[in-house]
């Protein structure tokens, strides 16, 4: 039994991935209720908008849950790069008798620099907080662990890991470049080493004094057990749960998930302006067309214009410009209720033991 999991009152070695734009109340309770952790993403939204996810997760399930917040460094404005990104996409825009935003903007609010999230979390006290994209003043964290708040923090190589330990965080999650959705690295301009789930987690349960969790690429019982038998005290799991009646992913993004698409996910900053691994589709395309040339700006201002351009295709009943994050184990989703897709991950892992 994982040590930090017992800690939180967690039964089983397994996490369901806060996926912002995905993850719902509805989904973290269930995968809660059936004993893994499950966790709701706030980083899309604003302190208003995380108490009632929090408060609608809390009337679904009394176990713990995690509450996943992004610490990226506050986007720089830059004129000339929103300029040209909303001129490139004008053509694609056309398509759908549409015209770009007039402007682009700082959508979300980095956690590091949100006051109001920050008093939300230490009156609010969820069993558990994590951090993705770096993490926050070291004032900050030990206010949330005064709470009695245990923390994560994802790590992709071994720095970021021994930034975490140093910042007193009690668990890592080691994301392989396997994984869906948005890289978690502390700083995106810097070379990123790509390291698999694999390599990543057998170094970081080497190397750290903390528990690691592994994520990217695990799919069912097999994957968990591969990832503990590596060192890891549970698996975090998110493109598994995608195709889970309660999660918020659109027909278009199922559909994709259950397709052809499947087996060619790609890694784009195209659509957020960091990376993240997603689906090919109308947008991915874009980078050997209209924005083969184009700097994005910084996270997440080139996430507004993203946005607009995937409302824009679906008002016309093309749902293939949408932010379809998944990992490369997407030809393994299973279409099930989050808590029998539980049930079946521990039937699974048991047979391996």
């Amino acid at each position: 039994m994982s040590t930090l999991l017992k800690q939180i009152g967690v039964d089983l070695p397994v996490i369901q991935a806060p996926m912002a734009g995905t993850s719902t109340p509805e989904l973290a309770a269930s995968v809660s209720n059936a004993g893994g952790l499950g966790s709701i993403a706030v980083g899309a939204t604003d302190a208003a908008g995380a108490r009632v996810m929090i408060e609608s997760t809390r009337r679904l399930t009394g176990k713990p849950f995690n509450v996943n917040v992004f610490c990226h460094a506050p986007a720089r404005a830059d004129r000339e790069r929103e300029a040209a990104l909303l001129d490139a996409l004008k053509p694609v825009f056309e398509r759908f008798d549409a015209a770009p935003p007039a402007a682009i903007r700082e959508i979300y609010k980095s956690f590091v620099a949100d006051d109001a999230m920050q008093k939300l979390l230490l009156e609010t006290k969820p069993a558990v907080v994590s951090f993705h994209f770096g993490l926050p003043s070291t004032d900050v964290i030990a206010q949330l662990k005064a709470a009695g708040i245990v923390l994560l923090s994802t790590a992709t190589n071994l720095d970021e890991a021994e930034h975490a330990v140093a910042a007193g965080i009690d668990g890592v999650v080691a994301q392989g470049y396997e994984a869906g959705g948005h890289r978690g690295v502390f700083a995106p301009e810097a070379p990123d080493t790509q390291l698999g789930t694999m390599a990543l987690t057998r170094l970081l349960a080497r190397k750290i004094p903390i528990p690691v969790i592994a994520a990217g690429g695990i799919m069912d019982g097999a994957g968990i057990a591969a990832a503990l038998d590596l060192g890891a005290e549970a698996a975090q799991l998110g493109t598994a749960f995608i195709a889970c009646p309660e999660s918020s992913a659109d027909a278009y993004h199922r559909d994709a998930l259950l397709g052809a698409a499947a087996f060619a996910t790609e890694m784009t900053s195209l659509i957020s302006g960091r990376p993240a691994r997603c689906l090919p589709n109308g947008f991915t395309a874009l980078k050997d067309s209209v924005l083969r040339n184009v700097k994005v700006p910084d996270y997440p201002v080139a996430y507004d214009s993203g946005k607009a351009l995937a409302a824009a295709a679906r008002a016309k009943g093309d749902g293939g410009y949408a932010a379809q994050w998944a990992g490369q184990g997407a030809p393994l989703a299973r279409v099930m209720p989050a808590a029998a897709l539980v049930k079946t991950l521990a039937e699974e892992l048991a047979a391996t033991r």
